[in-house]
């Protein structure tokens, strides 16, 4: 973060009876990081907005609950970039370093916590279901349905906001000079557990054990004689081994540098430890922009699909398409009634054979 404090009167006392040998370590990338955010909310924004109309109306047509948790994901991700990214960075940085009551960057600050949790766990229902559906498919046929996934997903949201909270008394690392005390230490662990080490120990065991079973059914599939749902879900197994991997390897970066200012070295005293926490917070927040173009990628009815609101295509068109693969069968019985009678009648109306009108005598 460039080297702006929020001017306030108890801060420009801790700033007076600070040490000269503890100084407020200086922001080396300077503008960078203003720029860095800026391009990545005017990029990442448009193209979540643009994944979610084109998620809504997958979900819309198919019901499926996989379309509503990538939904869930893409709304949790264009929360982050409004208050982590908008708020949280550029307008702290460019309007809250002036005369700023506390309280309101402290409701900032636990917004910004919930934005990041929702952004987070609402991966974990997705990978959830997507074991369930490979390694017990007939139970996935009773559990998974629309309806269960909303409530699911609103239950995640409710949880996040909430764990947000807590972190009403975060200590801003930028900032503060004091050595973490005990809250801080409690706090950090919080983070840390509820936005890396939980969620990718469930993805790690999840995402173990759906490859364990493709690989298994990889070797029986010479056996088989329909390969075909195999493939299916192996791409919609690809697109949830590469978000959560792109999450691991983004945010891993963040966790290491958090827990090296709790127990080595502060933000605020040593210009390294500041330099690698702006270069982790960057690479996180990248995480926010990037699931737009694994979909498309991994997913052809969703290029589709974006292609088609990109081109302002009404959505009445598949039901064109649809109507007449729906009405196909009605037709064919139909046209066989027809054809049934006219066979019947043309049977009826030709005159008998001389042998079968031949009567015997």
């Amino acid at each position: 973060m460039i080297d702006w404090t929020n001017a306030t009167t108890g801060d420009h006392q801790e700033l007076d009876l600070q040490p000269v040998g503890l100084q407020k370590s200086e922001c080396v990338l300077g503008f960078i990081p203003v720029v860095y955010y800026s391009v990545l909310l005017c990029v990442g924004l448009p193209v979540n907005i643009l994944t979610a109309v084109a998620l809504c109306r997958l979900a819309s047509r198919t019901k499926k609950p996989l379309y509503y948790y990538l939904l869930a994901v893409t709304g949790s991700d264009i929360l982050s970039q409004l208050f982590i990214i908008f708020v949280g960075f550029l307008l702290e940085t460019a309007v809250f370093h002036r005369d700023v009551p506390k309280v309101l960057l402290q409701a900032v600050s636990a917004a910004e916590f919930a934005a990041n949790h929702a952004s987070i766990w609402s991966t974990v229902p997705l990978t959830v279901d997507r074991y369930v559906a490979l390694c017990h498919p007939l139970l996935h046929r009773q559990i998974s349905y629309a309806a269960r996934a909303r409530r699911i997903i609103a239950s995640v949201l409710a949880l996040s906001l909430a764990s947000g909270v807590p972190f009403f008394w975060w200590s801003d690392m930028w900032r503060n000079s004091h050595p973490p005390t005990v809250l801080d230490s409690v706090l950090i662990w919080t983070h840390v557990t509820i936005i890396y080490f939980l969620p990718c120990s469930i993805f790690f065991v999840l995402n173990s054990l759906i490859i364990h079973t493709l690989r298994v059914r990889k070797r029986q599939q010479p056996c088989q004689e329909e390969p075909r749902p195999v493939r299916r879900f192996g791409k919609t197994t690809a697109m949830l081994l590469a978000i959560t991997s792109v999450f691991s390897v983004l945010w891993a970066p963040r966790t290491a540098v958090v827990i090296y200012h709790l127990y080595v070295s502060s933000v605020h005293r040593d210009w390294r430890v500041h330099l690698a926490y702006d270069l982790s917070n960057m690479l996180a927040m990248l995480n926010t922009a990037v699931n737009f173009f694994l979909y498309c990628f991994v997913s052809k009815p969703f290029r589709n699909v974006v292609r088609d609101v990109v081109l302002l295509r009404s959505w009445p068109s598949y039901s064109r398409h649809t109507a007449p693969q729906n009405q196909t069968p009605n037709n064919n019985s139909i046209s066989s009634l027809y054809s049934g009678n006219n066979k019947r009648s043309q049977r009826d109306s030709t005159p008998l054979s001389p042998h079968r009108a031949r009567k015997p005598s």
